[in-house]
């Protein structure tokens, strides 16, 4: 999905009159020491809206770079702030260092604050997040995929057989869930991991949509440390926040999928996401110098965990770049130089030879092109892939080109029914779900697969977004998804 990840904040400059304070307690055991505390005050307030701060104080070890993050929970919204490079998505707010107070010591604090905007309650936050871990709360031992999991299963192993799915028992599997945004993009932007909480109460809630399986986006250049991405979200740190929220999904029994959302590479053609060479947008190929490497090491990650599936690329478009459409196949198999972009391509090809240089047997997806939107010749330029584990994704929203049953019946059927089909992305920009109603239930009569775009907290007319709060509360777009995964699944 081309989404915009982050909201752009209002600033406002009027004159307020301040009245009443209120605080929210920090409550631990008694004798015990969080691993960070947080003071959240309202320092004033008035009809349409209030003052606040936050005063964090940092008891891990060092910090070089902070981001606190907490949900508003009477839908309030800051519109400007100071001390901090405040954002808000939906109802979670995220409060980042500025260049010149990201150092925390042990046992420092540093003070923030913001002015923001209620109606009908300002109820104070209850649940603080410093760099991802829990504020205001006795220490607790970070768990680790060796830790008993929580109840919920085992994820299957899965691989391909004929045209389906299906588990280390031979039995026929069905990937059907959610998209969870957030890693291809708060890392770039230098906020943390992920656009909201990703700990096992959040992960729990979508496996109580009955859903099986969790897409996870990724970023090239935060999970290989390059040199733009801040040090505290790049490398080794990226890459094992990513295995703890693997660790989790896998924990509740569902399948997690890994994905590249966005890559290097300067592209300034039709279609364009941005201009930035650095990985910030959707681009139309992979890049031939760093994505290779970025396969490389994912699959050499989790090759010992065959439960983890593997998305080489979110959704091409070189066809946007290329005049004739046998040049945009030739170049999504091949890659190299491409007509219509200026960087050298990875091509699928040869992203399915890095993963199984390696020695992984994991299920790999591939997207065709116009944004994974377009079928029409996969079968024909498929990549050899020498396990046989290979699957074609494929994404629908209702305003795509391929959005209606015949488009389905004349350029899906025939690929389903060679290899598993796996709808990564399934979605609509109308807050409603009449148009996913129509795609679930033409995959559900050929028993293929499905994902919604997404589990996040954003606008469901521009995310869209399944959820309101990361309870799983649902949109009025994502009631569609809920209701239906647990009547098939319930």
């Amino acid at each position: 999905m081309r989404h915009p990840p982050r909201l752009s904040l209002l600033v406002i400059g009027a004159a307020v009159a301040l009245v009443g304070t209120a605080v929210a307690p920090v409550v631990t055991a008694s004798g015990a020491t969080p691993a960070c505390t947080v003071e959240y005050s309202v320092t004033g307030q008035w009809d349409t809206g209030f003052q606040g701060s936050v005063k964090i104080t940092n008891n891990m070890a060092a910090l070089s770079g902070w981001s606190l993050g907490f949900d508003f929970p009477s839908g309030q919204k800051v519109t400007q702030g100071w001390n901090a490079k405040w954002s808000q998505s939906g109802t979670t707010v995220t409060a980042a260092n500025e260049s010149w107070n990201g150092s925390l010591a042990s046992g420092a604090s540093v003070s923030a604050g913001f002015l923001a905007s209620w109606s009908g309650g300002n109820a104070l936050p209850t649940a603080f997040k410093l760099n991802g871990t829990t504020c205001n709360v006795d220490t607790q031992p970070t768990p680790t995929p060796t830790d008993p999991p929580p109840s919920g299963g085992e994820a299957p192993k899965l691989r391909v057989s004929g045209n389906k799915l299906v588990d280390s028992a031979g039995a026929t599997r069905r990937m059907l869930g959610v998209n969870r945004s957030g890693g291809e993009f708060m890392c770039v932007q230098g906020y943390g991991f992920f656009d909201g909480p990703v700990d096992d109460a959040s992960v729990k809630a979508i496996a109580d949509w009955k859903a099986n399986t969790v897409r996870i986006p990724l970023n090239e250049e935060c999970w290989l440390g390059l040199s733009n991405i801040k040090p505290e979200y790049a490398g080794a740190n990226y890459i094992s926040a990513v295995k703890d929220l693997v660790a989790k999904v896998e924990a509740h029994g569902m399948t997690p999928i890994v994905e590249l959302h966005w890559t290097y590479g300067q592209y300034t053609g039709n279609s364009a996401g941005c201009s930035d060479v650095h990985a910030t947008c959707q681009k139309p190929m992979p890049d031939a110098q760093y994505t290779p490497s970025f396969w490389s090491s994912v699959a050499s990650t989790f090759k010992d965990d065959q439960a983890v599936a593997f998305d080489l690329f979110n959704e091409p478009y070189p066809d946007r770049a290329t005049s004739t459409t046998a040049q945009a196949w030739t170049c999504w198999r091949d890659g190299g130089t491409c007509p219509g972009i200026s960087y050298q391509v990875a091509g699928m090809q040869s992203l399915v030879d890095a993963v199984r240089a390696t020695g992984a047997k994991n299920v790999i997806m591939a997207g065709g092109l116009a944004y994974s939107n377009d079928l029409s010749q996969w079968l024909t330029y498929r990549p050899s892939d020498p396990t046989g584990n290979l699957v074609a994704a494929y994404h629908v929203y209702n305003f795509n080109t391929c959005a209606s049953e015949s488009c389905w019946n004349s350029t899906l059927a025939p690929v389903a029914a060679q290899v598993p089909l796996v709808a990564g992305e399934i979605g609509e920009n109308t807050c409603s779900h009449s148009f996913v109603d129509t795609v679930m239930k033409w995959f559900d009569d050929r028993g293929l697969s499905y994902l919604g775009w997404t589990w996040n907290t954003w606008d469901c007319s521009s995310g869209p977004s399944l959820i309101s709060n990361y309870d799983g509360t649902p949109t009025s777009y994502g009631i569609g998804l809920r209701d239906h995964l647990r009547a098939l699944n319930g």
